[in-house]
């Protein structure tokens, strides 16, 4: 996997959007919460938001690895359609952030040529997957970046930002 600070267009910290997709990688980020936020009732869409813990940096090397990872708010827009599917229970775990595997996108056109995309992002751990329609994203850090050996933060490093 590429780091984020290999490509020219994201030498600095953000934020990212719809047109970095292809720059941006997915593997092993943690997902805290999600919220629903900037709800319209007049074409029922929201905004929805997943607080992550976002993967800047694997440093791999022999056996061992080094992440550098920051709290981040994954906002997708104008979001429709929504289903999420997250099974804990048959795991046999206990609660815990759940993991993605990746994120996924489709084009897609409705009526009078307007184009949004359908996401797919399949979740490592528990067994799960969301689904939905949006036009696009924002990636936009919440915190300090931290570099720990493993992909997620501890909690008792995992500060945002108060407006985070």
């Amino acid at each position: 996997m590429a780091e984020l600070g290999s490509e020219a267009s994201m030498d600095s910290y953000g934020p990212w959007g719809t047109n970095d997709f292809e720059l941006l990688g997915w593997h092993d980020v943690h997902v805290y919460g999600f919220k629903l936020i900037e709800i319209s009732e007049i074409d029922g869409s929201t905004d929805l938001v997943l607080d992550i813990d976002y993967i800047l940096k694997w440093d791999c090397a022999s056996d061992r690895c080094q992440f550098t990872i920051c709290p981040a708010d994954l906002t997708f827009h104008h979001v429709f359609g929504l289903k999420m599917e997250l099974d804990y229970a048959t795991s046999g775990a206990g609660m815990c952030p759940f993991s993605i595997s990746d994120i996924e996108r489709e084009e897609v056109y409705f009526g009078a040529g307007a184009k949004s995309f359908r996401w797919h992002i399949p979740i490592n751990w528990p067994h799960g997957s969301l689904r939905f329609d949006s036009p696009g994203f924002t990636l936009a850090l919440a915190g300090k970046p931290v570099v720990h050996s493993q992909q997620s933060i501890p909690p008792e490093l995992r500060v945002r930002n108060v407006a985070g």
